[in-house]
C-alpha cells in the first residue's frame, strides 16, 4: 500500500491545495511560449518547424526531468524538491528577456522546462498523504494544474499589449517566486519521509527505483499518457498559432478560444479522478480513447470543396469546419482527455505503491514528450503538407495505436484467465445451436501443439515437411511486402516527367518515408507472431499491403493530387516494411539450429528480391496498359512517351491476394511458439539485443537505404544515365547474397563473417566517395557503380551472418543468465528470445531505409555532394567493426569458442 496514512492526517489537505496552486503557477509558465512564441516568430521571421522546435523545447527538459524528480521526491521529500524546481524555473523565465538569437531562445527554453518536471514531484508528494481509495479524486486535484496553459492564454495577451513579450516573461517569474515561498512556509514533509527521519532509515537507492520500469505495463500507461497528456500540450501550446492561421483571429481572440480547450481539458481532471474511483479506470479509459479517436477523424478533415457532376449539370458544395464548431469540438476533446489523465494517474500508487516517484516520473516523462514532439511534428507537417488539420491527423493516429493496444492486452488478459471457457465457444453466435465437440475441432486453427525439431526422428519425418511449406509460402509474401515497401525509389524517379513539380528535398522526403514508417511497424510486429500467430499475421499483414498499391495507382494518375496524400501513401508503403520482422519472427520457430541460419537466409534473402524484381519490372511495365479500361489513361512523359505510373501500384494487386489466401489455408501455428509481450519483453535488458541492433543496422540499414536511395543519388550525381535500367542490380546482387551465402556463416561462424562483412563495405564506402568525387573523369560511373555492387553484395552476407550470430548468443547467454533452466526448457527459451531479437533487430535496423536516403539528401541540399552523408556511414562501419572483434571474435568474445571449435559441453544438470 502507499502510506498508512489516512485523509485525516494533519495537514494533508493543505498540501493538496498548495501542491496544486504550485502546479497551476509552474504549467503557467511551463506553457509561456504558446503566447510569447507567436511575437517571438514574427520578430525573428522564424518558419513553422522553428516554430514547433522552440515552443516544444521547453517540454523536453520537463519531460526528461519528471523521472529523475519523481525519484528524489521520493528520496528527499516532494516538499523540498518542488521549492528548488520553482526557483530555477522563475530564474530561467527572468533570463529570458535577455535573449537576441534563435539558438539563445532555444537554451532559455531548455531551462524553463525544468517547470514541467514539478507534476511528477506534485503527484509522488500528494500520494504519501491519501489512502488508496481516495488517491484518484486527489492526484486528479493536483492534475488540475494544467490549467495553468490557460491562465497563460487569458493572462499573457493582455500582459504582452501593454508591456511586451518580456513584461509577460519578467511577471511570470515574480508571480513563481512568490508562489514557491508560500508552498514552502504553509506545507510540512510527507507522513513517510517524516517517520523514515525519525526512525533514522536511508531512502531506497536510486537503482533499485528503476526495477518496475521493466514492466510492459508501465510502457502501456505511458503511451496512454504520450496522447492525453502529451497531445493536451501540444495542443495547448499549437492552437493560439493554429485559430491565427486558420480563422484569422488576432493573438487576444486566439488565446481566449484555446482557453477553452485547455480549462476543460485541466479542470474536470478531478471529476476524472473521481469517475476512476467509482466505475474504474478501464472504463473512463475506454470512453476517453472512444470519443478522441471520433473527434479527431472529425477535426483532421482539411476544408474542402466538392464538384459533382448531377444530373442537371455540375453540383458544387463546400465542407468546412467553421470556428464556433471547431471550439465545441475542442471543448469535447479537451474533457475526456482530462478524464484520461486522471485515469492514467489511478493506476500508478495502486500498482506501484512504494515507486510511484520512478513510474509516475517516467509515465509523466512520455506524456511530456508527446508535449515537445508533437508540436515539432506540428510544424513539420504544415511545411510538408500545406494542410493546417494535418496536426489532427496525427493525433487521430496517435490515439487510434493506443485504443487497439490497451483493447489487445485487456483481451489478452480475460483470455489467460478464462481461456479454456473462450476456446469452448463457437467461432459465431449464430452457430451456437449446432455447436459441438467435433464442429469446433473442424473450425479451430492451424495449430501444431507437438514440435520437436532438434529431434532427428521428428524432424526427418514430420518437422521437415511442415516447415518446409510454411517457409516457402512464407517467401512469396515476403517478396511482395518488400516490392511495395521500396516501391516508391522508382516511382519517385519518374513523378517529375509526367507533371509532378516536386523538389528534390520532396522527392527523396517520398523516398524516405516508407523506411521510417516500415522501421517503426517492425518494432511492433517482432512481438506480433507469438501472441497472434505467424498463419493469422502473416495473412492480415499480407493483405495491408493492398491499401497502398491501390492507392499509388490512383494517386499518381492525377499531377493534382496533393502533397500530403503521396506523403500518407508513403507511410502507408510501410506496411511491407514491417512484415519483415513478423516473417524472421515465425520461420525461425520451425527449423531447427542446424537449419535455422540457412532457413532465415533463405526467407529473408528471396524476399529481399522483391526490391530487385520490382525495381526490374516496375520500368517495364509502366510503358504498358496492362489492365487496359481499368487500369485509367496514360500520363504523358515530357519526352511524348506514354506511361502507365498507376501500374506500379496495381501490379501487386492479384498477387497479394493469391499470397493471402495461401498463408491463410497452408500456413500453421506452433504452440511452442505462443508468448504474451510481457514474456518477450525481457529482450529489453539483454545487452546484445542492443548490440546486434547496432550491428544489423550496419547490414541490413545499409542494403534497405541503398536501395531505397540508390536510384535518386545516382540520378542527381550522373543525370546522363538512365539509373532505372539498371537499378535492380544492386538489390539483386545483395539478396542472392543473402539467400546463397547463410551456409558459410554456419560453416566458419557468424561473427568471423560478419567481419570480413565490414571490411568489405569499408572499402566499397572508400571506392564510392573516390568516384563520385571524380566522376567528371571518364569511367566514373562505372567504378561508382562497382562500389555499390560491393556494397549490396557485402550487406547482403552481412544480413545473414548476423542472424546467424543471434541464435548461437542467445543460447549462450540463456544458460548463464537462467541457470534453474534445463533441456528443452532451456532451448525453448533462447528460441523465444532469439525469434523476439531478430524481429526487435530487423525494426531497428530498417531506420536505414529512411536515415540514408535523407542523409544523402541534407547532405546534398547542404553541400551540393553526398561525400559528407558517405563519411559518417564509414566511421559507423568502423565502429561496427570494431564491436564485433571485441564482444565476440577476440580471444575471451562471446562466439570466440564457438566458432573456434572449442565450445565446452553441456553439464549433466544442463542437459536434463
Amino acid at each position: 500500500m502507499t502510506s498508512a496514512a489516512g485523509p485525516s492526517v494533519k495537514g494533508a489537505n493543505t498540501a493538496l491545495g498548495l501542491t496544486t496552486f504550485a502546479f497551476t503557477a509552474c504549467f503557467a509558465v511551463w506553457t509561456i511560449f504558446a503566447i510569447v512564441g507567436v511575437q517571438i516568430q514574427k520578430d525573428l521571421g522564424l518558419t513553422e518547424t522553428q516554430f514547433g522546435l522552440l515552443v516544444g523545447t521547453p517540454i523536453l527538459t520537463g519531460s526528461l526531468s519528471r523521472l529523475f524528480l519523481g525519484i528524489w521526491a521520493d528520496q528527499y521529500g516532494g516538499r523540498v524538491v518542488n521549492l528548488l524546481v520553482m526557483l530555477l524555473s522563475a530564474l530561467a523565465t527572468w533570463l529570458l528577456t535577455f535573449a537576441t538569437t534563435y539558438p539563445q531562445f532555444l537554451l532559455a527554453a531548455l531551462a524553463i522546462g525544468i517547470a514541467g518536471g514539478s507534476f511528477s514531484v506534485s503527484i509522488t508528494y500528494v500520494s504519501k498523504f491519501f489512502p488508496p481509495e481516495k488517491q484518484g479524486t486527489a492526484l486528479g486535484i493536483v492534475g488540475a494544474g494544467n490549467v495553468g496553459a490557460a491562465v497563460t492564454k487569458f493572462a499573457a495577451p493582455l500582459v504582452m499589449a501593454a508591456i511586451g513579450w518580456e513584461g509577460v516573461a519578467n511577471v511570470w517569474a515574480l508571480a513563481l517566486v512568490a508562489v514557491a515561498i508560500i508552498f514552502f512556509l504553509f506545507t510540512k514533509d510527507e507522513p513517510e519521509l517524516a517517520a523514515r527521519r525519525r526512525s533514522g532509515a536511508r531512502p531506497r537507492s536510486f537503482a533499485s527505483q528503476f526495477e518496475p520500469l521493466r514492466n510492459v505495463q508501465v510502457w502501456r500507461f505511458s503511451l496512454y499518457y504520450f496522447f492525453v497528456f502529451g497531445a493536451f500540450v501540444a495542443l495547448a501550446l499549437w492552437l493560439p498559432h493554429y485559430l491565427i492561421g486558420v480563422y484569422g483571429f488576432d493573438i487576444k481572440t486566439a488565446g481566449m478560444l484555446a482557453a477553452a480547450y485547455s480549462i476543460p481539458a485541466s479542470v474536470f481532471r478531478v471529476y476524472g479522478g473521481h469517475l476512476s474511483d467509482k466505475v474504474g479506470a478501464r472504463t473512463v479509459m475506454y470512453w476517453t480513447f472512444l470519443v478522441s479517436v471520433v473527434v479527431t477523424f472529425f477535426l483532421s478533415y482539411p476544408p474542402t470543396s466538392y464538384v459533382v457532376d448531377g444530373i442537371s449539370g455540375p453540383i458544387s458544395f463546400r465542407l468546412a469546419t467553421g470556428p464556433i464548431t471547431f471550439v465545441v469540438a475542442i471543448f469535447v476533446l479537451g474533457f475526456f482527455m482530462s478524464l484520461g489523465k486522471a485515469a492514467v494517474y489511478k493506476h500508478i500508487p495502486v500498482y506501484y505503491p512504494k515507486d510511484v516517484g520512478a513510474v509516475g516520473g517516467l509515465v509523466g516523462l512520455m506524456g511530456g514528450l508527446g508535449g515537445f514532439i508533437m508540436p515539432i511534428v506540428f510544424g513539420l507537417l504544415n511545411d510538408l503538407t500545406g494542410i493546417w488539420t494535418s496536426c489532427f491527423m496525427l493525433l487521430f493516429l496517435v490515439v487510434s495505436v493506443s485504443l487497439i493496444w490497451m483493447h489487445f492486452a485487456i483481451r489478452h488478459m480475460e483470455r489467460q484467465a478464462a481461456g479454456a471457457t473462450l476456446d469452448a465457444l463457437p467461432q459465431l453466435p449464430e452457430m451456437q445451436p449446432i455447436h459441438g465437440e467435433k464442429e469446433a475441432r473442424a473450425l479451430a486453427p492451424k495449430l501444431i501443439e507437438d514440435w520437436r525439431p532438434e529431434d532427428p526422428e521428428f524432424w526427418a519425418t514430420t518437422g521437415k515437411k511442415i516447415a518446409s511449406r510454411n517457409l516457402w509460402l512464407s517467401v512469396p509474401a515476403l517478396f511482395l511486402s518488400f516490392a511495395v515497401w521500396m516501391v516508391w525509389s522508382v516511382v519517385v524517379a519518374k513523378m517529375p516527367q509526367i507533371g509532378f513539380s516536386y523538389t528534390t528535398d520532396q522527392l527523396f522526403w517520398l523516398a524516405a518515408l516508407p523506411g521510417l514508417s516500415g522501421a517503426t511497424l517492425r518494432i511492433f510486429y517482432s512481438f506480433m507472431v507469438p501472441v497472434f500467430g505467424g498463419r493469422l499475421w502473416t495473412t492480415l499483414t499480407t493483405w495491408s499491403l493492398m491499401i497502398p498499391a491501390f492507392g499509388i495507382g490512383f494517386a499518381v494518375q492525377s499531377p493534382e493530387t496533393p502533397y500530403w496524400i503521396m506523403l500518407a501513401l508513403a507511410l502507408l508503403c510501410g506496411f511491407g516494411g514491417g512484415n519483415f520482422a513478423s516473417s524472421m519472427s515465425n520461420i525461425g520457430f520451425f527449423f531447427p539450429k542446424k537449419e535455422k541460419g540457412n532457413a532465415l537466409a533463405m526467407n529473408a534473402g528471396l524476399g529481399n528480391l522483391g526490391v530487385s524484381a520490382m525495381q526490374f519490372l516496375i520500368p517495364i511495365i509502366i510503358t504498358v496498359g496492362v489492365f487496359g479500361a481499368l487500369g485509367g489513361n496514360p500520363q504523358i512523359a515530357d519526352t511524348g512517351e506514354k506511361l502507365f505510373l498507376q501500374n506500379a501500384g496495381f501490379i501487386w494487386v492479384p498477387f497479394i491476394a493469391l499470397s493471402a489466401f495461401a498463408a491463410w489455408f497452408g500456413m500453421n501455428d506452433l504452440s511452442t511458439a505462443k508468448a504474451s509481450f510481457a514474456d518477450q519483453a525481457v529482450i529489453f535488458s539483454r545487452s546484445h539485443n542492443w548490440i546486434m541492433c547496432w550491428l544489423y543496422t550496419g547490414t541490413f540499414g545499409s542494403f534497405i537505404g541503398f536501395s531505397a536511395a540508390f536510384p535518386l543519388l545516382t540520378k542527381t550525381q550522373f543525370p546522363e544515365v538512365n539509373v532505372l535500367q539498371i537499378a535492380f542490380l544492386g538489390p539483386l546482387v545483395g539478396a542472392l547474397s543473402r539467400s546463397l551465402t547463410g551456409w558459410i556463416s554456419d560453416r566458419f561462424g557468424g561473427a568471423r563473417v560478419t567481419m570480413v562483412v565490414f571490411l568489405m563495405m569499408m572499402a566499397g564506402t572508400v571506392g564510392v566517395l573516390y568516384f563520385l568525387g571524380n566522376k567528371d573523369q571518364p569511367g566514373a560511373f562505372a567504378g561508382f557503380f562497382a562500389c555499390f555492387i560491393v556494397l549490396f553484395f557485402a550487406t547482403g552476407v552481412g544480413n545473414a551472418s548476423t542472424f546467424q550470430m543471434i541464435p548461437a548468443i542467445m543460447r549462450k547467454e540463456i544458460a548463464r543468465l537462467e541457470p534453474h533452466l534445463k533441456g528443452d526448457v532451456l532451448l525453448r527459451q533462447s528460441e523465444k528470445e532469439s525469434a523476439a531479437i531478430t524481429g526487435f533487430t530487423s525494426a531497428i535496423a530498417a531506420y536505414g531505409a529512411f536515415f540514408i536516403p535523407k542523409s544523402f539528401g541534407m547532405s546534398l541540399a547542404a553541400t551540393g555532394s553526398a561525400a559528407t552523408a558517405l563519411y559518417a556511414f564509414l566511421a559507423f562501419y568502423v565502429s561496427c567493426l570494431l564491436i564485433t572483434w571485441f564482444v565476440y571474435v577476440r580471444p575471451g568474445g562471446l562466439l570466440f569458442d564457438v566458432e573456434s571449435g572449442r565450445a565446452p559441453k553441456l553439464s549433466p544438470a544442463q542437459a536434463e
